[in-house]
């Protein structure tokens, strides 16, 4: 997978060991191309605290809002719960395992928790539905369930919901955060990478809210323009991956650094990285069109269904209107 630098070590440097403040993994020695990280590195247990603990508690609070809507016997789609799991499950992943670590050193692996908390988490807790389960597990009269209202009917809402709005925040804060300084400045601290995630996980449900719209949004917008939005923006991800793997200098000198010292070519993995920007995008295209798609559908036969009851109580006065208004035309062009 990595192409092995130099093997000349780099100049001694008593802060060799750390990076943004955080253990850097050992040096390896020179070897066989793949064996500087492995399976058992990437997998590693190696949990952020900020993180796992945001993780448990939303995991929990999820979990207690179901049981309420269960208790009061108030019916809870298996399939939302799932998905608000994997989604969390994604994030753990990300952020708690040698993942994490990695994404420090190695652009390739960095790519990969940007990737999967930008478009991957995003879309998997949104099907999880959580503000529709808060509004329906919440007291009516509660402060927190009027608080979550008034934010959702608020005019930032419907601004921060609009795809003038959505769509250029989602592409160009990649382009922006990569080809600045910003990148640099924040892989030389540990802070500054994990704001970095927060970014990719926050812009992700903000680009991907109003196209599922599996919870109540503050715009409607007609399937079918949903997924033009989709399709305007996730392509530069790929467009992106092609600049980024065609780099002829590292996009981050800390990084870069990072890489050597583990005995990775650093464009080399820089290359890598843009090949999984590159080619990641495919699968939340495919699950996102899935779920729009059958919605359309379901909305088609709701549509269906309500003039079908609005023609039994009224004894189809809409199509006997339309009949007529057929027939008055036809009487006045037979006249002339």
């Amino acid at each position: 997978m990595f192409k092995l630098a130099d093997p000349t070590p780099p100049p001694s440097d008593p802060h060799a060991g750390h990076h943004g403040g955080m253990e850097m993994p050992a040096a390896s020695d020179p070897g066989p191309v793949g064996q500087v990280v492995g399976f058992d590195d990437l997998a590693s247990w190696q949990p952020s605290a900020g993180w796992l603990v945001a993780i448990v508690v939303l995991g929990i609070a999820y979990a207690v809002g179901v049981a309420l809507l269960r208790s009061g016997g108030i019916h809870w789609p298996i399939g939302r719960t799932v998905g608000w799991f994997l989604g969390l499950l994604t994030m753990l992943a990300t952020t708690c395992t040698g993942v994490g670590q990695l994404g420090m050193v190695l652009f390739s692996v960095h790519m990969a928790q940007h990737m999967v908390l930008s478009m991957l988490t995003p879309i998997l807790l949104l099907l999880g539905a959580p503000i529709t389960l808060a509004l329906r597990a919440l007291p009516a009269r509660s402060a927190v369930r009027r608080g979550v209202l008034t934010v959702l009917h608020s005019r930032l809402a419907r601004l921060m919901s609009y795809p003038g709005v959505t769509v250029p925040t989602f592409v160009v804060s990649l382009f922006g955060l990569y080809f600045t300084g910003l990148f640099d400045l924040a892989m030389s601290s540990h802070v500054g990478h994990h704001l970095m995630l927060i970014h990719f996980l926050l812009v992700g449900l903000l680009f991907f809210g109003p196209i599922l719209r599996v919870d109540p949004w503050p715009r409607r917008t007609a399937p079918g323009l949903r997924l033009v939005e989709m399709l305007i923006a996730v392509p530069f991800h790929a467009f992106f991956g092609v600049i980024v793997m065609q780099a002829a200098a590292p996009l981050s000198a800390t990084m870069a650094e990072s890489a050597y010292r583990l005995g990775v070519d650093p464009l080399a993995d820089q290359a890598t990285g843009g090949g999984v920007a590159w080619g990641f995008g495919e699968a939340p295209i495919v699950l996102v069109t899935l779920v729009v798609f059958v919605q359309w559908l379901r909305s088609d036969r709701r549509e269906a269904a309500r003039l079908d009851r609005q023609a039994a109580r009224d004894g189809d006065a809409a199509l006997a209107a339309y009949n007529a208004k057929l027939q008055l035309l036809h009487e006045s062009s037979s006249a002339r």
